[in-house]
């Protein structure tokens, strides 16, 4: 059997990151069938924003929108962002953040990620801004490019949270608008508290491959009433008069259907089996290759609380005799899915006029990691299955 690597897993095979369907989704969305309320008007739009401000706690809002890109897209204008500012954010990441900001036609510039967490390096941060920017009244400017810094968008990669604090006591310092990317990580802890929770303004995805999963989908979380009320505002086309489709300025059609809704409010319900069983799945990984030499496991900082969104190891070329590519191309030659993590930013055509700052740790990471299958219902079976054609890889 073979698997062409990024293909969408089918019966029989091993997919990288599966939704998992088993409670009540098949009920609520044929409730939203039987009364009509299919679209963005219904019950279930507002008890999933209910039910996720609550899973978070904290007295923050959320706001549904039709997928985690929109919800960034509206977190970047609800700040501030204008044309030709910048907003600092790490090197490795999925585009999506990147290209939001581009829609604003501001600026991203990419910082080096830490190589112990693979998250938003701090200190890269910190010194960014303190030899790369300078004060002008109470605005900062990017000294080589003279634009305003406006944002830091870190990004929880992979179910692992970014080291907040010294990034939002930084970014803080500096007059900065903290935008957390929470949209792989939710369920996740930093010292306790739930990712999602610590930027200004936050979002959340729902995508067919996250932990939970509306089909599409995302949200906008903050602890300000008056940001998550203009947030509803604009994803709704910006109206001000509902009968007369009066509209003060322009807005969009970002927000979540009731179906969608629905299934969220079902999935949301299992999150805790889903954290356990993506634990379980590192857990059994990570025991698996202790001892093999060359593959690094998955990272978890002893302040976090991952929920490994995709399991990722890294591969040591030169100690193995052979490439993460190599072994990708294998495991798919056995209708296992597996794949590389993101083209750094900074690499990305489409973005070849940004700036990058130091960016050395992030292209060496994505050289050498893989994501391996996590799916929440994946059987230990299955996952035996993987771990054994990956023992055997190492025995080449």
């Amino acid at each position: 059997m073979s698997f062409e690597p990024g293909a969408v897993a089918g019966n029989g095979r091993i997919g990288l990151c599966e939704p998992h369907i088993a409670g009540n989704e098949w009920i609520y969305i044929k409730e939203c069938l039987d009364s009509g309320w299919v679209s963005s008007a219904g019950n279930f739009v507002g008890r999933f924003e209910q039910e996720m401000a609550n899973y978070l706690g904290g007295g923050v809002e959320a706001v549904a929108v039709v997928n985690g890109t929109s919800a960034l897209h509206i977190s970047l204008l609800i700040a501030g962002l204008q044309p030709d500012d910048e907003v600092l954010m790490p090197a490795l990441s999925f585009i999506a953040p990147a290209n939001t900001v581009r829609y604003c036609g501001a600026w991203p510039v990419f910082l080096d990620v830490d190589q112990e967490t693979w998250q938003l390096n701090p200190a890269q941060l910190e010194s960014f801004l303190s030899e790369e920017s300078e004060k002008r009244g109470k605005e900062l400017f990017n000294r080589s490019t003279g634009r305003r810094i406006k944002a830091v968008l870190p990004v929880d990669l992979l179910g692992h949270p970014a080291d907040m604090d010294p990034i939002i006591d930084t970014a803080h310092q500096h007059g900065l608008v903290v935008i957390e990317d929470a949209t792989e990580s939710l369920g996740a802890k930093y010292k306790g508290r739930p990712v999602g929770t610590f930027g200004d303004i936050s979002c959340l995805s729902f995508n067919g491959n996250k932990l939970i999963t509306t089909g599409g989908g995302g949200m906008i979380i903050t602890d300000k009433p008056e940001w998550a009320a203009r947030a509803r505002y604009l994803t709704t086309q910006a109206k001000d008069d509902p009968l007369e489709y009066i509209h003060g300025e322009v807005g969009f059609n970002y927000r979540l259907t009731n179906l969608q809704a629905a299934m969220g409010c079902a999935q949301l319900e299992q999150i805790d089996k889903f954290i356990e069983a993506k634990r379980g799945i590192a857990a059994r990984y990570e025991e698996a290759f202790r001892d093999l030499t060359g593959i690094t496991p998955m990272p978890q900082a002893e302040w976090a609380q991952s929920v490994f969104w995709l399991y990722t190891v890294l591969i040591d070329e030169e100690l193995v005799g052979s490439s993460s590519r190599k072994l990708m191309l294998k495991l798919g030659q056995s209708g296992i899915q597996a794949r590389p993590l993101w083209q750094p930013l900074h690499k990305s055509p489409a973005l070849a006029n940004c700036q990058a700052f130091q960016v050395r740790v992030a292209e060496q990471l994505q050289n050498r990691a893989l994501s391996l299958p996590s799916s929440v219902g994946m059987t230990e079976n299955q996952q035996k299955m993987v771990i054994q054609l990956i023992a055997t890889f190492f025995d080449f």
